[in-house]
């Protein structure tokens, strides 16, 4: 199912919340979904290092990088960490980079846009945290859905499928 967000909205609009973000899609996965873990950081990715070299156990890390595009949080090194982690998607309010690699890797990625440099390692960043992204909240534990329409937030797990 390509299109899964509008299906979602329709069935459970009063249960799930879109983030108003026009995101750019550079996974090869361009649907996925799972139980979020949050992290917010800015200009340093280390913390997104360590979060990846996890298991993920389809989980999707959503990471509060403020909207930044100077610096990329995430690139081919640390996604393919996040594969072979079993991480299902990662989504970052913030810059990526290694596009062409990402694009080619089984794993969902959303963020804002691209940007070449790489970040600093000094350590720094808030995890299991609360986020707030374009108003909306973001808790760990929600579930992310996301598809080429974007990206929703629910505090339950939703059952989908094809529509009848």
């Amino acid at each position: 199912m390509e299109d899964l967000l509008p299906d979602i909205s329709d069935a459970h609009g009063d249960e799930v919340s879109w983030i108003p973000v026009q995101w750019r899609d550079f996974g090869g996965k361009k649907v996925f979904s799972g139980r979020v873990e949050t992290l917010r950081c800015y200009e340093d990715n280390s913390k997104v290092r360590d979060i990846l070299g996890k298991p993920g156990a389809g989980r999707v890390l959503v990471v509060d990088g403020h909207g930044n595009l100077n610096k990329a949080l995430l690139g081919d090194l640390l996604a393919e960490r996040a594969v072979e982690n079993g991480w299902e998607g990662i989504v970052i309010f913030g810059a990526v980079r290694d596009a062409g690699a990402l694009s080619e890797m089984a794993l969902g990625v959303k963020a804002l846009g691209v940007c070449p440099i790489k970040t600093e390692k000094r350590g720094l960043g808030d995890e299991d945290v609360q986020l707030r992204i374009e108003g909306i909240p973001i808790s760990p534990g929600n579930y992310l859905f996301a598809d080429l329409n974007g990206v929703m937030i629910s505090q339950h797990p939703i059952e989908f499928g094809e529509p009848s």
